[in-house]
Parts: structure tokens; C-alpha cells; sequence
């Protein structure tokens, strides 16, 4: 268990070397055209990505990768449908280089998985598959990966905004809820069960690439 455990924050601690903190999933566009302009807003558009948004979709294909770890055609099929639920170039962009900064980094920790991983890779299928293979819980992943992705949101937040750092854990402790709640619906969801309306997310994400000034890359 403190294996597992040692892993896990290892591997979704900002110092691994996986690159998420350059990119934003739109949140720099919803800053630009000032839709979010303090830590009320921030909430808000986070909360939208964790009920039904990129959020949601990337933790219930991180669950069925972390059950058919074992399957290389499952993966692959999995890596299909993530790449075909990108509305966005530069997320897709994401997704692909981070899974594959992600694979390559845990290759440190040996095992057969990495044989049966697509190429390219979503995130969090890598994330999951690979988090399967060397035992980690699928709660215990589920919860971590959201909880490391919200917090790379508040970071951008942070940097752009700005937002100061108390208002940014305020919103972290505000969101801890909605984690827990996604964290325990994906782990039991099926694949028919994802479904986006975030709307609005998507179009800025499609639009950050025509921004003028850019500090993050989607």
C-alpha cells in the first residue's frame, strides 16, 4: 500500500516530468474575454469541466483503461474514443503529449504494460493503465488525477487572473466535493455514460490558438 501510495504522488506531483503545467484547456481564452475574472468564476468553470466536461469524460476513460490494462485492443479502443471526443487541435495536442511524457517518465517503474500502451497515448489512459499495472487503487488513482488536474487549473488562474493564493486554495477546498463525487461516479461509469455540454470550454479551447498574446499552449 505505501508503494502504491509513493507512486501515486510521485507521478501527479507538478515535478513530474509530464508537461501539463503549459497548457490551460481554454482556461487562458476564458480569462482573455474575461469571463473569469476572480475566484467565484474559477469555481464555476472548473465545477462545469467536473460535471460535464473534459474532466468528466477523461476520468471515465481512465477507469475502464485502469480495468483492461491487460488488454492491448481495449487500450487501443479506448485511445480511439479519447481522441475522437478532443474538439480541440491543441487539446488533442495535450492529451497526446502528455500521455506520451507520462509513459516515457514511468518507465522508471518497470513493467509489461508499456508494451500494450497505444501510440500515441491519451493521458489518461497512460495514467490509468499504468496506474492498474502497478497496483494502485482505481479510487485512489480516480481521485489523485482530478485532484492534480484541478489543481493545475487554479494554478493558470493564479499566473493570469491574477488570482492570489489564498483565493486559489479557497477554490480548492470549495472543489474538493465535486472530486470526490466525480472520483466515485467514473470509477463505476460506462463508456455510454460520457456525455460533454460544456459548450463554452470547448469553443475556447478552439479559440485560444487565434489569441493574440499566449502564455499557455491550449
Amino acid at each position: 500500500m505505501s508503494a502504491a501510495l509513493q507512486r501515486l504522488l510521485t507521478w501527479l506531483s507538478p515535478a513530474f516530468p509530464v508537461g501539463s503545467f503549459a497548457w490551460s484547456q481554454g482556461l487562458e481564452t476564458a480569462i482573455a474575454d474575461g469571463r473569469v475574472r476572480g475566484a467565484a468564476e474559477l469555481r464555476d468553470w472548473i465545477a462545469g469541466a467536473l460535471e460535464a466536461g473534459t474532466l468528466r469524460t477523461d476520468a471515465i476513460i481512465l477507469a475502464h483503461a485502469w480495468r483492461g490494462h491487460e488488454e492491448a485492443a481495449e487500450l487501443h479502443e479506448l485511445a480511439d474514443l479519447a481522441f475522437a471526443l478532443t474538439a480541440a487541435s491543441e487539446r488533442h495536442a495535450e492529451t497526446a503529449l502528455t500521455g506520451e511524457a507520462f509513459g516515457i517518465a514511468a518507465r522508471a517503474w518497470p513493467s509489461d504494460v508499456f508494451a500494450r500502451l497505444p501510440r500515441p497515448c491519451p493521458y489518461p489512459v497512460a495514467v490509468g493503465a499504468i496506474g492498474a499495472a502497478q497496483g494502485i487503487g482505481l479510487d485512489d488513482l480516480l481521485l489523485g488525477y482530478l485532484t492534480a488536474a484541478v489543481h493545475a487549473q487554479v494554478s493558470v488562474a493564479v499566473r493570469l487572473v491574477p488570482l492570489g493564493q489564498t483565493a486559489g486554495l479557497q477554490v480548492l477546498a470549495g472543489l474538493e466535493p465535486g472530486v470526490a463525487a466525480l472520483a466515485g461516479a467514473a470509477a463505476s461509469a460506462r463508456l455510454d455514460d460520457i456525455g460533454s455540454i460544456a459548450y463554452a470550454a470547448e469553443i475556447a479551447q478552439m479559440r485560444h490558438e487565434t489569441i493574440g498574446t499566449r502564455v499557455f499552449r491550449s
